[in-house]
């Protein structure tokens, strides 16, 4: 899978870097710098780019506004043996969610099923990054979370009170590469929107409409309009179960609650995540499991195609393939994004991005 020839190649190790530098000028301390720094770095390198350093300049505002605090007590609120609260104290959020996950696995080892929200969390990029995380330890995981800013309406109306609120599940294989599903409830998550605008490309028809209900294609005028969910109105309801799950069960914000934080650097957000993690243990030997889950992953792949389709892809297999090549050949940026990032090094007096040179 090769990168596209106009970008330019970074390796994951000098993106690591180069975020860990842009949060430590921050103020953040250097091991919550580092996860951070770990967690957007390997968004890009499984092909995650609307949620990997190209969120790092807003991510860089909202610190320097006081959105974020730089060194908060995450502390669980709530517990049983099976569950957990976790409050984040308006950290960001992959330190929160990573605080959340690991609770989670550790519940799960003694009780075979655990449950683990967030609330006053912050965006914590791509949903797989954190559903991967149980894979490990021969677990699966589910992961729901409350968009950042809310794009979509009810069915039928016009009044955006719910988001994207991502669903993300990985499933472990024996040989083959896990199931990974991460998925947005809208047709098309908004950081792909944000990625077109930057890149100075169309969207396409289906992803957005406007306020009259006509497609719309210029991803700069994305506030005129809101996203369509997946499969109409059974869309709109997961979004709405997902956000009900992620949210409103941990104390988190949802509906007219959630702040943008698009274009507001500064308020509390109070974001709510969710992870599940299912033991393997716990419903007979994990060997088995994953044996089963290879044969129906390679009956899939396996089955007959369509006139024109050379392969059946599974969830989380072309992610996976973009790992392998960019651990490899490197990471490619946009120069657009690799242009900005620098001038942005030069802001924050650290060193700037450095292009990959192995071949």
């Amino acid at each position: 899978m090769a990168t596209h020839s106009s970008n330019i190649s970074v390796s994951y190790s000098n993106l690591r870097d180069f975020i860990h530098s842009a949060m430590l000028s921050q103020g953040l301390p250097d091991a919550d710098a580092l996860k951070v720094a770990s967690l957007m770095a390997e968004a890009d390198l499984q092909g995650s780019d609307g949620h990997g350093v190209i969120r790092l300049p807003q991510y860089i505002k909202r610190i320097r506004a006081g959105g974020i605090n730089k060194n908060p007590n995450i502390r669980v609120v709530h517990e049983m043996p099976g569950s957990a609260v976790v409050d984040g104290d308006n950290a960001m959020g992959h330190l929160v969610v990573s605080h959340a996950v690991d609770l989670a696995i550790e519940k799960a080892r003694h009780c075979g099923v655990a449950w683990v929200s967030t609330r006053m969390s912050n965006h914590a990029g791509p949903a797989s990054l954190y559903s991967r995380k149980t894979l490990q330890h021969d677990m699966l995981g589910l992961y729901f979370a409350v968009g950042n800013a809310n794009h979509l309406p009810p069915w039928g109306g016009s009044d955006m009170l719910l988001s994207t609120n991502p669903i993300s599940a990985a499933i472990p294989g024996a040989e083959e590469p896990p199931v990974v599903l991460d998925m947005a409830t809208t047709v098309a998550a908004y950081g792909k929107v944000k990625a077109k605008a930057k890149r100075g490309e169309q969207m396409p028809v289906g992803w957005m409409i406007d306020r009259q209900g006509q497609p719309l294609t210029d991803p700069n005028r994305a506030n005129e309009g809101f996203l369509l969910p997946i499969g109409d109105y059974k869309g709109y309801g997961l979004a709405l179960i997902v956000g009900m799950l992620a949210g409103t069960l941990g104390g988190a914000a949802m509906g007219r609650d959630v702040i943008d934080f698009n274009a507001d650097h500064v308020s509390t957000t109070n974001t709510g995540q969710a992870i599940l993690v299912i033991n393997l243990a716990a419903f007979g030997d994990p060997a088995v499991f994953k044996q089963a889950v290879d044969k129906l992953v390679r009956d899939i792949r396996g089955s007959e195609k369509l006139p024109g389709v050379e392969r059946i892809w599974l969830p989380g297999e072309q992610s996976h393939e973009k790992r392998q090549a960019y651990e490899t050949q490197g990471i490619p940026i946009a120069p657009f994004l690799f242009d900005e990032l620098n001038l942005l090094a030069a802001e924050l007096k650290i060193n700037p991005m450095v292009k990959n040179t192995s071949k």
